[in-house]
């Protein structure tokens, strides 16, 4: 089982950037699909992105296609989510996860399909 350790969120003025970064241990993380979720205040869990096995793939919700990339060091054993332009609607606890798959381009979308979760790291954007 990998365990999953976000850091890099904080507070930060709309407009500026954030880079958030996933530490993977106990596991090599080039073996999962990862992800990235976030959970507003009284929202449920929803998807921002994820990244295939060979990090050929990527695939992002649209709110924030052209503002934030997701990206891996397998070397790290790291997950990166690199945040632009941040809107206050980007304000949330971001969660990393890792799923498993046979197929080295798949891409993951909801949480049942994530098995490994990290404990969040808040990002807050003031207007």
């Amino acid at each position: 089982q990998v365990q999953l350790v976000e850091s890099g969120g904080g507070l930060v003025q709309a407009g500026g950037s954030l880079r958030l970064s996933c530490a993977a241990s106990g596991r090599t993380v080039s073996t999962y699909v990862m992800g990235w979720f976030r959970q507003a205040p009284g929202k449920e869990r929803d998807f921002v992105a994820t990244i295939s096995k060979s990090g050929g793939s990527t695939a992002y919700v649209d709110s924030v296609k052209g503002r934030f990339t997701i990206s891996r060091d397998n070397a790290k054993n790291t997950v990166y989510l690199q945040m632009n332009s941040l809107k206050p609607e980007d304000t949330a606890v971001y969660y990393c996860a890792a799923g498993v798959s046979a197929y080295s381009g798949r891409t993951f979308y909801t949480p049942t399909q994530y098995h490994s979760w990290g404990q969040g790291t808040q990002v807050t954007v003031s207007s």
